[in-house]
């Protein structure tokens, strides 16, 4: 199970909600995309995601009004 340290996910400034909003989508591109390929996913298409976010292969953008809520 992946646990990642929120500190680090949300040190950009991210609002938690977000966060998990840009990990849902992504989850659901990713999973998409792997059923119209027809790849069968060992690892879950949200813990994916999050390790994407981890490294900056996904970037997140947020409105600057709601940058600091």
């Amino acid at each position: 199970m992946l646990n990642p340290d929120l500190r680090k996910l949300l040190s950009n400034h991210l609002s938690r909600y977000s966060l998990v909003t840009a990990v849902a989508k992504r989850a659901r591109i990713i999973a998409e995309e792997a059923e119209e390929k027809k790849i069968v996913m060992t690892e879950k298409p949200v813990s994916v995601a999050v390790e994407e976010i981890l490294r900056s292969d996904y970037i997140i953008v947020e409105p600057e009004e709601i940058r600091n809520l």
